[in-house]
């Protein structure tokens, strides 16, 4: 009897204690389920980590092509800019004519007018007769005195050659003498060339006769004013 229940009790006590190792393995379980489920969860991130690596390098020749094609498009761009200059810009900046022909001193008429300020001064007036425009040679006109020798010298700032376009006017000025010069000789017309290689033509003088003794004249400008300020 007494080897009976302690029989009984070993028994009792293996299987408390199998009971407590499948507790134990259970929990051990769980644990590790556990542990695996970040590991689960992770596993997406680490897809999308692979998706976001591997997404680069379909993206990277596409994106090289891309950059081809932009610098296609770019040289496409730069190859149509000097095909396609603006031509009135590019002449008048660098002073050419643009296919437009100089004007020659018949293809203009002239007033010469004295003018009431400043003394001994007269502004002439070129104004283009013609139908086309021309380009004005603002530096080369040549003013000369029917009797007297020489042309008048030049006074004031240099100019640039612009384009006169039909019925537009460019003025200068003519001083013919200085106040502090006694003496010269009276005229009532001037001589009008454009260039010195042209013949002149011959303007009377309005509100003339005038004394001339040191003959000096402006650059063309565009306004009346500006050719009356030296």
């Amino acid at each position: 009897m007494a080897r009976s229940a302690r029989s009984r009790r070993t028994t009792a006590a293996l299987a408390a204690l199998s009971l407590g190792m499948l507790a134990l393995t259970a929990c051990n379980g769980d644990a590790k389920d556990d542990a695996a489920a970040p590991g689960a969860h992770a596993t997406p991130s680490d897809t999308s980590a692979d998706k976001g690596t591997s997404t680069p390098s379909p993206t990277s020749p596409g994106g090289t092509g891309g950059s081809g094609s932009s610098a296609g498009s770019g040289g496409g761009k730069s190859s149509d800019s000097p095909s396609t200059p603006a031509p009135s810009k590019t002449a008048s900046d660098d002073g050419q004519d643009g296919g437009v022909g100089m004007c020659e001193t018949t293809d203009l008429t002239y007033n010469v007018t004295v003018a009431s300020r400043p003394v001994n001064h007269a502004l002439l007036t070129a104004s283009n007769k013609g139908s086309d425009p021309c380009l004005l040679s603002a530096n080369e006109l040549v003013i000369t005195i029917p009797g007297l020798d020489g042309a008048a010298g030049h006074m004031g700032p240099e100019g640039k050659d612009w384009i006169l376009k039909p019925g537009e006017k460019a003025y200068a000025g003519i001083l013919f003498s200085h106040a502090d010069t006694a003496g010269g000789k009276s005229a009532d017309k001037v001589e009008v060339a454009l260039a010195t290689s042209e013949s002149p033509t011959t303007v009377p003088i309005n509100g003339g006769p005038v004394t001339v003794n040191d003959s000096q004249v402006t650059t063309f400008f565009g306004t009346a004013e500006d050719a009356l300020t030296y």
